[in-house]
C-alpha cells in the first residue's frame, strides 16, 4: 500500500474539489443518515446544540458515513449488500464522485479516513469466498482504489481509526450473499473477532469471542480516551438467552465483559445498536430493541439506564459531550447519571451518529 503523505500534499494533487472546513457549513459535530416525512433519504449534520447544520439528499438508505477529518466532505456508504458509496461536498450538497465496489464485492455500510485525510478505508465482503476485505481508496487520486487487505475474519462491519492511527475492524462473523438478501448463512460455524491493523494492513492485535459465545456477532466499536475499545454485539443464538453483549478490549487478545445490574441484560433484547465513549473514563451503549440507553463507569460497571424508544445513534463529540438520536427525531445529550432531550426534528434518524473530530 502507498505510504501516507501529508494532507497538504494530497490536497494539491487532488482531483476532488476541496470543500470548506466543517466550521464553514454550520459547525456540525456529528453526521447521521435520516428519513424525511416525505420518505426522502438524507445525510444530516447536527450541531452541538442538536440543531440541523445541513441536510443532503441520498439516493437510498444510508448507514454510517465516513467523515473527512478536516474538510466538509463525507462518504455515504450503502448498507449491506449495497455496492455504491457517494462522496459528498457537504457545503454544496454536490456528489463529487460515486464509488463502486469491485466485482464480486459489496460494502457493509461503514468506512473511516486515515488521520491525514488522504486514505479512505471501507469494509467489504468478498462474495465468492465470504471472507472480509478492507478496501483502500486514495482521495488525492480522485478516490482511486489503491489497495486492499484481509479484514481478519468474516462479515467485517465497522472500521474505526484510533487516535494512534491504528485501524480497528469489527469482524461480525456472519457470512451473507447478495443472492440470499440479508439471510445469515453460517450461524452454526460463525465466530466474531476484533482485529487491529496498521494503515498498511499489518495485524497488530486480535481478540476472538470465546467458544461458548461463538454466536455473538461483533458489529460496532468505539475508542476510549485511554486507548481501550468498547465492543457492542448482536446475539444470533437462542433468543431466550441473555449473553454478555458489551465488552472492553485493552489489548493482548482479550475481551472483558461489562458488568450490568441484575437482569439489565434482558432489556437489551439480544441487540446492541451503537457504542460510544462517555467523558474521559466511561462509555454508553444503545439497545434500540429494548428502548434503552445504558451508561458505564471507568470500571465497565453499569452506572445508568434510560428509557428512549428506538434510540440507536451514539457518539462522543466536541468537548467530551456524548449525543444520541432515535427513530422519532429526538436528539439527546447523555452523561453519567443523566440523559436529556435537547431537540426534536421531523425526521427518523438512522442507526448511527458519526462524530466529527
Amino acid at each position: 500500500m502507498h505510504a501516507r503523505r501529508g494532507f497538504l500534499a494530497g490536497m494539491v494533487a487532488s482531483a476532488v474539489t476541496p470543500s470548506l472546513s466543517w466550521s464553514a457549513v454550520g459547525d456540525p459535530v456529528a453526521l447521521s443518515a435520516a428519513l424525511s416525512p416525505e420518505s426522502k433519504h438524507l445525510l444530516v449534520g447536527l450541531t452541538l446544540g442538536g440543531d440541523i447544520a445541513f441536510q443532503i439528499p441520498l439516493p437510498d438508505r444510508g448507514h454510517a458515513a465516513a467523515a473527512h477529518p478536516f474538510v466538509a466532505e463525507a462518504v455515504a456508504i450503502a448498507r449491506r449488500p449495497g455496492r455504491f458509496a457517494k462522496v459528498l461536498d457537504c457545503a454544496t450538497g454536490t456528489v463529487l464522485k460515486t464509488l463502486s465496489a469491485p466485482k464480486n464485492r459489496h460494502f457493509y455500510g461503514h468506512g473511516a479516513f486515515s488521520a491525514d485525510g488522504k486514505l479512505l478505508f471501507t469494509t467489504e465482503n468478498d462474495i465468492p469466498t465470504g471472507l472480509g476485505r478492507v478496501g483502500v481508496w486514495d482521495r488525492s487520486l480522485n478516490y482511486s482504489r489503491v489497495g486492499e487487505f484481509a479484514s481478519g475474519g468474516i462479515g467485517p462491519h465497522e472500521v474505526l481509526r484510533l487516535p494512534s492511527g491504528t485501524l480497528a475492524v469489527a469482524n461480525g462473523g456472519i457470512r451473507t450473499h447478495p443472492d440470499r438478501g440479508r439471510e445469515k448463512l453460517n450461524l452454526d460455524t460463525m465466530r466474531a473477532n476484533l482485529t487491529l491493523f496498521s494503515e498498511h494492513g499489518e495485524i497488530l492485535d486480535r481478540a476472538e469471542v470465546e467458544d461458548d459465545m461463538r454466536q455473538n456477532s461483533l458489529r460496532h466499536i468505539a475508542a476510549m480516551p485511554n486507548g481501550d475499545i468498547v465492543c457492542g454485539f448482536q446475539w444470533q443464538g437462542d433468543p431466550f438467552d441473555a449473553p454478555p453483549l458489551v465488552s472492553v478490549f485493552s489489548g493482548h487478545g482479550t475481551l472483558y465483559p461489562a458488568e450490568f445490574e441484575d437482569n439489565a441484560q434482558w432489556e437489551l433484547d439480544g441487540y446492541v445498536g451503537s457504542v460510544s465513549a462517555l467523558g474521559q473514563n466511561g462509555f454508553a451503549i444503545s439497545a434500540p430493541r429494548g428502548g434503552r440507553v445504558f451508561t458505564f463507569d471507568a470500571k465497565a460497571e453499569q452506572s445508568g439506564s434510560y428509557r428512549a424508544l428506538d434510540a440507536c445513534g451514539l457518539a462522543q463529540v466536541r468537548d467530551g459531550v456524548t449525543m444520541a438520536t432515535d427513530g422519532n427525531g429526538f436528539v439527546y445529550r447523555v452523561s453519567e447519571g443523566h440523559m436529556q432531550t435537547i431537540r426534536r426534528h421531523p425526521l427518523a434518524f438512522d442507526n448511527h451518529l458519526v462524530a466529527l473530530s
